[in-house]
């Protein structure tokens, strides 16, 4: 069992990258998408995802439950592909009801931590392999607003924490993976 986590910027090739590693395994690959379809520009990217994909992978679609998707799909025949982790977490913090101020404390949603701590105890206990997909935000400068450094915060947080918990971990810039942790997948 490997758990590799491959992190890039926009349009880096992080996706392409982590399709490669899944398809390269020989397994069954089940791709646990965390998109949602809010606007019409989404609902193009996601068609877009979809078409692409080979035609005998598994797509389970989960915005929220990531954790128990994880759980109820990982085997030891199979691969489970996760894009994206920044998706899910903006997911996870307009799931309910949260308070963006502009100056204070923010109070995130009460799924948050829950769906956060279910994710990572699934993820240390994966029979079988895994990868997943997040973006890596935090290079950039510190955002304007309490909504978007919260979404700063938690994503490098996140990334933190399920680095942690993988054997392997890959930054993909240009299209070209560096690999930060283990041996190359």
């Amino acid at each position: 069992m490997t758990r590799t986590l491959v992190l890039g910027g926009a349009r880096s090739g992080k996706s392409a990258y982590a399709e490669q590693i899944a398809a390269a395994s020989g397994k069954e690959v089940v791709y646990i998408a965390t998109a949602q379809a809010g606007d019409g520009e989404m609902v193009a990217r996601i068609a877009h995802h979809r078409q692409q994909r080979p035609a005998v992978w598994t797509t389970v679609e989960e915005p929220i439950a990531l954790g128990d998707a994880v759980q109820r799909w990982c085997a030891p025949q199979r691969v489970i592909l996760v894009d994206c982790l920044t998706l899910w977490l903006s997911n996870l913090l307009f799931s309910g009801p949260a308070d963006f101020p502009d100056v204070g404390t923010i109070t995130l949603p009460p799924a948050f931590h829950e769906q956060r701590a279910r994710f990572l105890q699934a993820l240390e206990q994966a029979s079988g392999n895994i990868v997943l997909v997040s973006n890596e935000i935090g290079m950039g400068v510190v955002p304007y607003g309490a909504v978007s450094r919260c979404f700063t915060d938690e994503a490098g947080r996140l990334n933190q924490a399920v680095a942690a918990r993988c054997e392997h971990a890959v930054l993909v810039a240009a299209g070209l993976p560096l690999v930060l942790k283990g041996i190359p997948c």
